[in-house]
């Protein structure tokens, strides 16, 4: 898996010195358990922009209607970062990343609510990094998040399967491919989505209904779009907890009173919070192999993400 996901990253954040003080913000998280299992292809928009460390601080300031990224001793790079970054995030099309992993609170890299010092002087958490705007612009369904979120196991769970998603697609485009890909590509992502979103399941499959009267390349950017969008959505207990009963009936009469009934406690359980996911899903995983159910053994969502 290490070498087979590559996932972007602000330098900083797996401990290389290139903070304007010339320290780092080395996230655990991200340099030793997500760094296990990916291969990372880290930038710093502003040493890359040659602005050397240390250095003095930038801010983003509102100038009318405009945000510039402007420093410390006045310097305004706002117009030097937006073509560098323009011309980055394009060749981050040769590292096929499945995700990216931002700094939070970054003039350059954050994701949301970055400090922006309004012309009365009073900042507001209303920004975006300039590199960070780019990296959306060119990339709106790549998997992305800030290393502050990703301390939410939620936030974090959701990021990890929306990357092997993200990677799994690009598998699936890469070459020469079928509809009939697609097609089992989506069908083996049914319950995963349904964890997310019914609604949006619903869209995939009339899109993967219409695919054989599309272009080529519509289909690929409208369905890599919903399914990203879907899976942006949380998953919560009560969306999970429906999709194990789902798979529950799929065991009718392959297993006996006293396994249904350990696994419909176990589900409950799960639902009620009392137990993680992995017990129910464990339990499930047990019957799939013991009783050969080959429709849920090719679910994506019985199978894991691959972390």
């Amino acid at each position: 898996m290490a070498e087979a996901i590559r996932v972007g990253v602000s330098s900083c954040l797996l401990g290389q010195q290139v903070r304007y003080d010339g320290g780092h913000k080395r996230s655990d998280f991200v340099a030793d358990i997500l760094g296990a299992r990916v291969t990372f292809v880290p930038v710093c928009p502003e040493v890359e922009l040659g602005l050397g460390t240390p250095r003095p601080t930038l801010r983003l300031i509102r100038r009318g209607d405009d945000v510039r990224m402007v420093m410390a001793d006045g310097r305004d790079f706002t117009d030097s970062m937006r073509t560098y970054a323009r011309r980055r995030v394009e060749r981050l099309k040769d590292d096929d990343l499945a995700g990216y992993v931002l700094k939070k609170d970054s003039p350059s890299c954050g994701l949301t609510r970055v400090k922006v010092y309004e012309e009365t002087g009073i900042p507001t958490k209303s920004g975006r990094g300039v590199y960070a705007e780019a990296l959306l612009e060119r990339w709106p369904h790549l998997p992305v998040e800030e290393e502050g979120r990703l301390q939410d196991e939620a936030l974090r769970e959701n990021f990890l399967e929306r990357v092997s998603a993200y990677h799994r697609l690009q598998e699936l485009f890469q070459g020469r491919w079928t509809v009939g890909q697609v097609v089992a590509f989506h069908t083996a992502h049914k319950l995963a989505v349904l964890a997310h979103t019914t609604e949006g399941y619903r869209r995939l499959g009339r899109l993967v209904a219409d695919a054989k009267a599309m272009d080529r390349a519509e289909l690929r950017e409208a369905y890599t779009a919903g399914l990203m969008q879907a899976m942006t959505l949380l998953a919560t207990p009560k969306k999970h907890a429906n999709v194990l009963m789902h798979m529950l009936g799929y065991f009718r009469g392959q297993i006996d009173a006293g396994d249904h009934e350990e696994l419909l406690t176990a589900i409950e359980e799960f639902r009620l919070g009392v137990i993680p996911r992995i017990v129910p899903l464990t339990l499930i995983r047990h019957h799939v192999r013991r009783c050969g159910v080959a429709y849920l053994a090719g679910q994506t969502y019985v199978t894991g993400t691959g972390w």
